[in-house]
């Protein structure tokens, strides 16, 4: 390996870059550039309500200061894009919204942002005599004409219905969406794009994104390890995704995910430059593969999709609940809203889907009842206590 460039040197006291960061096409979100030839960039995004401009203006900021090159913000109404407009009054960020069911709204964000992120999985939501590659182009056109990068981003709560009902096995599952939007992309002509395949489970985001860089030699990878949960079970999981990638030098971009109050989410930023910095500088904190030895919490990241705030004192809750059950092998889903809610909480022994006003309580997911924030904690506790004495939750 020759020497490293400047932009490699940000291991401890400026030591030289110890891994081989796989070669991949540079992209542009404004001025950044995301590739093997930049830096690793950060990301997080914005956990308040977009229509709170106040205090939607105050957290990007407070991530900025803490280091994000991009922020994402949750678009999902014309209401929501207006607050984008005088939002972007307020701020210089780099900024990428997340369309989900609403493709149509990418013409109306534009304008405002550097980068839009798709689901694959959703945009079978709306106007659904549509085919999905003339929904694809809708939005490549939208991004071409505005010089915005675009990011394909599959996730395994979520997964496309077509493709999920021909296999069932999510790596299977994930790859085949998107390759197939790969597909769409190229042919369109658009190049200015990357990829993310995320899920709760770290060992499925080590390996399928190595099977993905062996598949495509130069596209761009965003890691991320959704519903990671809360410090510091959340940093772990995390960790041992990411150190195990980008020490082979997969990754341009990434995220952690974390479920943190408002005031605390620029810990997102601080635990991903600190695995970032770790790996380039050598040290090495986690371990080959995640083993899940007994009880397993998942909890989707704090965002502004969550319907009630009270999402993350509730996800704290049960994990001291749960304490006591810590050797019984059992998967608790605390989902905050409907994006990823409903598929983790299918896959779990206990899902907790949160709504505005209650939480859908589900076991393996048939739905047991709804049930308030203030009583959800017992009835979870009798769920776990009738598991365990039926040996359904052996330690």
């Amino acid at each position: 390996m020759g020497e490293p460039s400047k932009l490699a040197q940000i291991g401890e006291n400026g030591a030289a870059l110890k891994i081989q960061r796989r070669k991949t096409r540079s992209i542009h979100v404004g001025d950044l550039i995301i590739g093997s030839e930049s830096h690793i960039s950060v990301q997080s995004m914005c956990a308040t309500k977009t229509q709170d401009i106040e205090a939607t203006t105050r957290q990007i900021a407070l991530l900025q200061e803490h280091g994000a090159d991009i922020i994402r913000i949750a678009i999902d109404s014309r209401r929501d894009v207006e607050a984008l407009a005088e939002i972007r009054k307020h701020t210089n960020a780099r900024l990428v919204v997340d369309l989900q069911e609403s493709y149509k709204l990418a013409r109306s964000v534009a304008p405002y942002v550097q980068k839009i992120r798709y689901n694959p999985g959703h945009l079978y939501h709306h106007e659904k005599n549509v085919p999905v590659h003339e929904k694809v182009k809708y939005i490549v056109d939208v991004a071409r004409e505005y010089d915005l990068a675009l990011r394909i981003g599959v996730n395994f709560g979520s997964l496309d219905p077509e493709q999920a009902g021909k296999n069932e096995d999510p790596i299977e599952v994930a790859l085949t969406s998107a390759k197939e939007h790969i597909g769409y992309l190229e042919d369109l002509g658009f190049s200015n794009y990357v990829v993310s395949l995320k899920s709760s489970d770290p060992n499925d985001v080590m390996d399928i994104n190595e099977r993905f860089a062996q598949m495509f030699k130069n596209i761009p990878l965003h890691l991320g390890v959704t519903e990671a949960g809360m410090l510091p079970m959340g940093e772990i999981k995390t960790r041992i995704a990411f150190e195990n990638l980008l020490v082979k030098g997969i990754g341009d971009t990434l995220r952690v995910s974390l479920t943190l109050p408002h005031a605390e989410k620029h810990k997102e930023i601080q635990v991903a430059k600190a695995i970032i910095a770790d790996v380039y500088a050598g040290r090495f904190r986690s371990v080959p593969r995640f083993e899940q030895t007994g009880l397993n919490i998942i909890s989707c990241p704090s965002c502004s999709r969550v319907e009630n705030e009270a999402f993350v004192e509730l996800a704290q809750k049960v994990r001291e609940m749960t304490q006591e059950f810590s050797d019984r092998k059992l998967t608790i889903a605390v989902m905050g809203c409907r994006v990823n809610g409903p598929g983790e909480t299918d896959d779990a022994d206990l899902g907790l889907w949160c709504a505005p006003s209650h939480v859908n309580l589900k076991r393996r997911g048939e739905l047991v009842g709804q049930f308030s924030y203030e009583e959800i904690v017992a009835r979870l506790k009798v769920e776990i206590d009738a598991l365990s004495s039926n040996g359904e939750a052996q330690a």
